[in-house]
């Protein structure tokens, strides 16, 4: 029987949409580069001194990191807030990625939890994993600073990345930024506390350029007994005096609901595009929660502004410790990052606001 003329064979070199990427043929480069050691010996790591600087990843384009593998060894239980990353592109001076090192890996309390998303995740064993896409036009830089006051004694790195001919032209940069707010300072008024235009929010990013945020992961040590997490998520797009997109509270915005199941319900929990791995004495004093959320299904889009904020409690009413690192891409590397707060005041403690 002939075979009707709609089921005809694909012509050779024509798409076929159920066939998948790495099914067809790769016109790329794969490489690495990693702490091995290089005189074939089994060090492969790299110690770093306290105010050291050690640079992880130095590579030529047009290419794209594609996965960043760390694990570290260090005397200090707060290695996590003290080891700094920063990533440059294209030869600038200024990086337009810029964390403590726990923070970018969504352990914003610098304490490891196992956990598993689209983009990041901590293994057992306490290795740290990124999968977010980072391409680069001409140049690629990665360092880790030390800024505690004792020997990480081995840090162990792979950084994978290919690369490629040209990038397309609409290609954009991977940008991270780090914030705090430890502790906010609660807004008191009249009842009822309204807050229309989140000028006294948390802020996670700022940045001016086109481009489309990614998602955040944050971290709250609570102050004071209660709920903190009734504040509304704010998105400034394209204009600086009113937010585009508001959400219905906190704990919404990270897609849980009901307190993540209140005061003597709560449970962590992690999925690809959103969860809350830690969750630790809830609403009690000196209750801590992390928290993430990807956009990747819907990146938040920007052609000239975006401003990404939350409030701390409805209308701002609470005083917690928040601390963040928001994910963004941007047709050009962006660096007017606020200067990152000193080690001491990054350490999570339960904060009195003044």
């Amino acid at each position: 029987q002939q075979r009707p003329a709609s089921a005809a064979a694909p012509a050779a070199g024509s798409d076929l949409p159920l066939l998948p990427a790495y099914a067809r043929a790769q016109h790329h480069r794969s490489l690495k580069q990693s702490s091995f050691d290089k005189t074939g010996g089994n060090s492969d790591r790299w110690p770093i001194a306290p105010g050291a600087v050690q640079e992880v990843f130095n590579a030529t384009g047009p290419g794209v990191i594609t996965h960043i593998w760390f694990t570290i060894a260090a005397q200090s239980g707060d290695h996590l807030k003290e080891l700094v990353l920063r990533g440059y592109w294209d030869g600038n001076a200024q990086p337009s990625v810029e964390s403590p090192i726990g923070d970018f890996f969504g352990l914003n309390l610098g304490s490891y939890q196992v956990y598993e998303s689209m983009y990041l995740a901590c293994s057992p064993g306490r290795s740290l994993n990124c999968y977010f896409a980072m391409p680069f036009k001409q140049s690629a830089r990665f360092t880790v600073t030390n800024e505690g006051s004792r020997e990480v004694g081995s840090f162990y790195s792979n950084i994978d990345y290919l690369t490629v001919p040209r990038l397309p032209d609409d290609t954009l940069y991977f940008h991270a930024q780090y914030r705090q707010s430890a502790p906010a300072t609660p807004v008191t008024g009249p009842s009822p506390q309204l807050n229309p235009d989140g000028k006294q929010n948390y802020v996670y990013m700022e940045t001016r350029g086109r481009g489309h945020l990614m998602g955040v992961t944050l971290g709250a040590l609570l102050n004071a007994n209660g709920w903190w997490g009734e504040g509304d998520d704010m998105i400034f797009v394209d204009d600086e005096t009113r937010p585009v997109i508001v959400g219905t509270g906190s704990e919404d915005y990270f897609l849980g609901s009901w307190n993540f199941g209140g005061r003597d319900g709560a449970t962590p929990f992690a999925h690809r595009m959103y969860g809350a791995p830690l969750i630790v004495n809830a609403e009690r004093v000196g209750g801590r929660y992390c928290c993430y959320r990807w956009h990747g299904d819907n990146p938040v889009a920007f052609e000239r502004y975006l401003k990404h904020t939350m409030e701390h409690g409805h209308a701002n009413d609470r005083g917690d410790n928040f601390f963040s690192c928001a994910y963004w891409y941007q047709a050009a590397p962006f660096t007017d990052f606020p200067r990152l707060p000193p080690v001491a005041e990054r350490i999570p403690r339960v904060r009195t606001p003044a």
